[in-house]
C-alpha cells in the first residue's frame, strides 16, 4: 500500500522535507543564540555602567588611555583623566526623565595636549551653564564612544547657533577648537550644582532594542516552517495512503470537486413554420340573394 513511496515524486518530496528540517533548526538554534548573545552583552553593559549621581567610588576607574579604544567592553567603564578645561559648548535637543534640554560639553585639555570631551551634566531648556572650575582638575566619568549621524538625539543638519554643536564626536569638535580630540567622551558621575549627571549609554549592539527582538522573532519563524514542513509532509503522505488503499479494494477514486461548466445558453428552437392559411370560409350568401 506504500509502494507510492518509492515513485521519483516522493523521492523527491522526502529529500526535501529531510534537508528542510535540519536547516530550519540551524537557522531558528542560530537566531536564539543572537538573541542571547544581546541579553548578555545587556547584562554585562548594565553591570559596568554608573547610575545617575554615582559617586566616583562606585565603580573601579582606571586611567583613560588603558580603556581605549573604546569598545563594547569599555564602553560604560569609569575613567579618569587629568588637565585643564577649556572650550564649552551646549548640545541642545537632549531628553532626560522625559524632559528637552541640552547637554553641557566641556573640553578637558589633558596633560598629553588632546582635548577630552566631558559632559558635565544635563541643562533644562533656559538654564544658565555654570562656568567651568578653573585650574588643574581630574574626572571621573562613564566613557562614551564617539556619536554618529544615527545616535539618538544627535542634530546632525547643521546651522545651530555659535556656542552650540548637534553631535559629541571628535569629527564635529576638531574643527571648533585647536588641537586633537579624543574619539570618545566622558559623562561625570558627579554633576556640578544646576546640572543633572547624564546617564551613560549603552553600547552599540548591546542594548535589548528592535533589533534584539527581532532575532527572537526569526527564532520562532524558524521553528515555525519545521512544523508547517512536517504537517505538510503527513497531510499529503495521508492522501496519497488512503487513495492506495482505495484501489487495493477495487473502489474507483473520488472525483475532485470541480467547479460545474455553466451551462450553455441555448437558442431558442425555431418555431415550426406557420401553418398555411386556412382556406377561406366560403362567404356568406349576400343579402341580396337571401331575400331573392
Amino acid at each position: 500500500m506504500y509502494r507510492f513511496l518509492t515513485t521519483p515524486r516522493w523521492w523527491g518530496i522526502n529529500i526535501f522535507v529531510l534537508l528542510a528540517i535540519p536547516f530550519c533548526i540551524f537557522m531558528g538554534t542560530w537566531q536564539l543564540g543572537r538573541f542571547e548573545d544581546r541579553v548578555d552583552s545587556h547584562q554585562e553593559a548594565e553591570a559596568h555602567r554608573p547610575g545617575p549621581g554615582a559617586g566616583p567610588g562606585a565603580a573601579k576607574a582606571a586611567p583613560l588611555d588603558e580603556l581605549l579604544p573604546v569598545t563594547k567592553e569599555t564602553s560604560g567603564r569609569h575613567a579618569t583623566a587629568s588637565g585643564r578645561y577649556g572650550e564649552q559648548f551646549l548640545v541642545p535637543g537632549r531628553e532626560l526623565d522625559g524632559r528637552t534640554g541640552s547637554y553641557v560639553l566641556t573640553l578637558l585639555r589633558t596633560d598629553g595636549g588632546k582635548a577630552l570631551p566631558v559632559v558635565r551634566g544635563w541643562l533644562p531648556e533656559g538654564g544658565r551653564p555654570p562656568a567651568p572650575p578653573a585650574g588643574e582638575v581630574t574626572v571621573t566619568g562613564a566613557l562614551q564612544a564617539s556619536e554618529n549621524s544615527g545616535t539618538k538625539g544627535v542634530h546632525a543638519a547643521g546651522g545651530l547657533p555659535e556656542g552650540q554643536v548637534g553631535m559629541i564626536s571628535a569629527a564635529s569638535l576638531v574643527n571648533l577648537v585647536p588641537g586633537d580630540v579624543y574619539d570618545a567622551w566622558v559623562t561625570l558621575t558627579d554633576a556640578p550644582s544646576g546640572l543633572t549627571p547624564v546617564p551613560a549609554a549603552a553600547a552599540e549592539g548591546t542594548g535589548l532594542d528592535l533589533k534584539a527582538f527581532q532575532n527572537l522573532g526569526y527564532t520562532g519563524e524558524w521553528f515555525a516552517f519545521v512544523g508547517f514542513a512536517l504537517f505538510m509532509w503527513f497531510r499529503l503522505f495521508r492522501r496519497e495512503a488512503e487513495a492506495a488503499r482505495d484501489a487495493a479494494l477495487g473502489l474507483p477514486p473520488e472525483p475532485s470537486p470541480a467547479a460545474e461548466p455553466a451551462q450553455a445558453v441555448q437558442a431558442p428552437e425555431p418555431s415550426p413554420a406557420a401553418e398555411p392559411a386556412q382556406a377561406a370560409q366560403p362567404a356568406e350568401p349576400s343579402r341580396a340573394a337571401e331575400l331573392s
